[in-house]
């Protein structure tokens, strides 16, 4: 049953393959081994069943230098997969998976106004909000929207108080958001996106909240701040607020970030405003809809305090394990042994 599933995985994974990056990893990865490409290819194939992993995760796990041991540590697609479902049931992570559900539930930790179209069409004074907000932009978003896609960006200047309504039906936009101003600290560190922190949070067998890790997102003259998209993640000391290690890519051929390539702004020591807040906030909305046990949040920091951008029941195993360099697999086991 176990190869039937990841030979399914596997199919998964060729129709989601992105070919082009498969290329660019192969090349760098055969320069760097000195192994054929066929060699390489087939080793990533046989630890899609081994390992419980996508084709392009063997390359950004690096497992092309790692032994068994070491490659058992990792988390990949199929094992997360199979995780969250475990801790976010289809019937619970709704409330997560549309970005109205989510804004509505959760609305006493935004920072930013964020309407839909019936409070838009009930509530006047939203609309007056977002026209008269201090960027001058708005955010239009499809409510099902990932990874920055669905999204557009424009000026408050195009629209009255009559229009907002008309162009997000026309285009499918289920939301409308002020655009955020990050905290001056952000603004400095990468002017480019606005730069969210990831906290992960798990419910124990207890119902207390663990943190998994804490990232500092980071965009490199991109207008997101997501791994995907070619920006940066460090990882962040949960007791001091502070990055400790390294900013990585999830692109392999491109190398680690001490201080930010375009600011040069330092990396390593830089310390999120806030900090204590962010905890707080993270650690009361864990347990506000606790049918969902393993989150990761999305939160902006601005010059008022911290607030949620969004909340992830599907929450990326790059982003949590490549800014620590080490597989953390064991972590999620021990919390698996719990609901098996």
């Amino acid at each position: 049953m176990k190869m039937i599933k990841r030979l399914l995985y596997l199919g998964y994974y060729l129709k989601q393959l992105d070919r082009e990056k498969l290329g660019l990893f192969l090349d760098y990865t055969a320069k760097q081994t000195g192994k054929s490409k066929a060699a390489i290819l087939a080793d990533a194939v046989a630890s899609v069943f081994k390992y419980n992993i996508s084709i392009l995760e063997y390359f950004q796990f690096r497992f092309f230098e790692k032994n068994q041991i070491e490659r058992e540590k990792w988390a990949g697609t199929g094992y997360m997969y199979e995780y969250q479902l475990l801790m976010n049931p289809k019937s619970a992570r709704g409330i997560l998976d549309d970005k109205t559900q989510f804004y509505k539930s959760y609305a006493k930790f935004f920072v930013h106004t964020v309407a839909d179209i019936a409070d838009l069409k009930s509530k006047p004074e939203i609309v007056r909000r977002l026209l008269e907000n201090p960027s001058g932009k708005i955010v239009f978003k499809a409510a099902d929207g990932k990874c920055g896609v669905g999204v557009e960006i424009l000026k408050t200047a195009d629209f009255t108080a009559d229009s907002i309504v008309p162009f997000m039906e026309k285009n499918q936009f289920d939301l409308v958001e002020e655009f955020i101003i990050q905290h001056p600290k952000l603004q400095a560190l990468s002017p480019s996106a606005v730069n969210t922190v990831r906290i992960f949070t798990q419910l124990n067998d207890r119902n207390q909240v663990e943190i998994l890790g804490s990232r500092q997102r980071i965009s490199v003259n991109s207008p997101v701040d997501n791994m995907a998209a070619g920006n940066m993640a460090a990882p962040i000391d949960e007791k001091t607020g502070k990055v400790w290690g390294v900013a990585v890519y999830s692109d392999i051929t491109k190398h680690d970030e001490t201080k930010h390539p375009v600011t040069a702004i330092d990396i390593i020591g830089f310390e999120i405003p806030f900090w204590k807040e962010i905890l707080e906030m993270v650690h009361e909305a864990a347990l506000l809809h606790p049918e969902n046990r393993s989150i990761g949040w999305d939160i902006v920091v601005t010059e008022k305090g911290p607030g949620f951008i969004e909340g992830n029941h599907d929450w990326c195993k790059l982003l949590w394990q490549l800014p620590e360099k080490k597989g953390m697999k064991s972590i999620l086991e021990s919390h698996k042994k719990s609901y098996v």
